[in-house]
């Protein structure tokens, strides 16, 4: 199994970015897959989650809600994590997860908001 996350670095508050991750090595079209973060000093929390079709998507009820936007493109084993209006407190690393057993995360991809 191989995530291959990307798409962080640092944006101004106020500003967006759009987090992809790579899938390979297992059956991605039928996988339920999440976004997680990690902020400093504290520890990985769930962002969203989607359904192998898409047609479910789950968000984790904070300040992201309505400012990120899970999606997925099958045909290309990509999962997608579109953020606006991001805020400093969105600042961590950004892990996509396989959620079928085992579960598996990949590499992260930091996003700093800072101005």
């Amino acid at each position: 199994v191989q995530l291959q996350a990307s798409g962080g670095g640092l944006v101004q508050p106020g500003g967006s970015l759009r987090l992809s991750c790579v899938a390979s090595g297992f059956p991605f079209s039928s996988t339920w897959m999440d976004w997680a973060r990690q902020a400093p000093g504290k520890g990985l929390e769930r962002v969203a989650a989607i359904s192998p079709t898409g047609e479910i998507v789950n968000y984790r009820r904070d300040a992201t809600t309505g400012r990120f936007t899970i999606s997925r493109d099958n045909a290309k084993d990509t999962l997608y994590l579109q953020m606006y209006s991001l805020k400093s407190d969105d600042t961590g690393v950004y892990y996509c997860r396989k959620l079928s057993q085992p579960v598996s995360t990949g590499q992260g991809t930091l996003v700093t908001v800072s101005s």
